[in-house]
């Protein structure tokens, strides 16, 4: 990966498009998958820096064993921790061999380019505008091992509390496909989380193959 040439591309386009743009290069060829970003530009979008951790994008693309499924996506909305909209774009950066070797991604703030749409709404229609579901741009690599936990409660359906050994399973297995476990000491937390131990934890992770 010519990681001068995408710094010095990430520069560029985040002169010309403004502090509100946030680009940033994840390298994967590093063997440190907590410590991804190796370029960024304008990092106060989404309050990260060079040396942090991947994006669920990144982590996705560490886990992922068939590269050909990573496909390039334009125009997609996230959340920063503070609530910010941005409008974001991927573009998988790979070898010769088709291997994905890094990612490079576009963040755009749209928060206050929303704020007055909204108002002009307003003005223009009676309608309650309808809120927007957005996944959320973690700041540290903890942030993102939670909100993965979260998401994996929801596709059960139902609080840890009330779920059966099968919706555990499906639960890991979520985490286990979203490349979760990637996460340093990730087992200890998930297992505390869902109530069960470190063993149990690793007997779900083979159940969940053959789901």
């Amino acid at each position: 990966m010519d990681l001068d040439f995408y710094k010095r591309l990430a520069h560029a386009l985040a002169l010309e498009f403004g502090e509100n743009c946030e680009v940033l290069v994840h390298d994967l060829t590093g063997g440190d998958p907590e410590h991804t970003i190796v370029a960024i530009e304008n990092g106060h979008v989404s309050h990260r820096q060079e040396g942090d951790g991947p994006s669920l994008v990144a982590l996705e693309a560490m886990q992922e064993q068939h590269p050909e499924n990573l496909k390039d996506r334009s125009g997609y909305l996230m959340k920063t921790h503070d609530g910010r909209i941005v409008k974001s774009s991927t573009v998988y950066i790979r070898n010769d061999q088709g291997a994905v070797e890094g990612i490079f991604c576009v963040n755009y703030d749209i928060t206050n380019l929303l704020m007055a749409q909204r108002a002009v709404e307003s003005l223009l229609s009676q309608e309650e505008a309808t809120p927007r579901d957005s996944a959320n741009i973690p700041q540290n690599i903890n942030e993102l091992l939670d909100d993965l936990i979260e998401q994996s409660v929801k596709k059960v359906g139902k609080p840890v509390a009330l779920m059966t050994k099968d919706d555990k399973i499906a639960a890991i297995q979520f985490l286990n496909n979203a490349g979760a476990f990637l996460v340093t000491r990730s087992g200890d937390k998930v297992s505390k989380y869902f109530g069960i131990s470190k063993y149990t934890l690793y007997s779900y992770i083979e159940a969940s193959k053959n789901l």
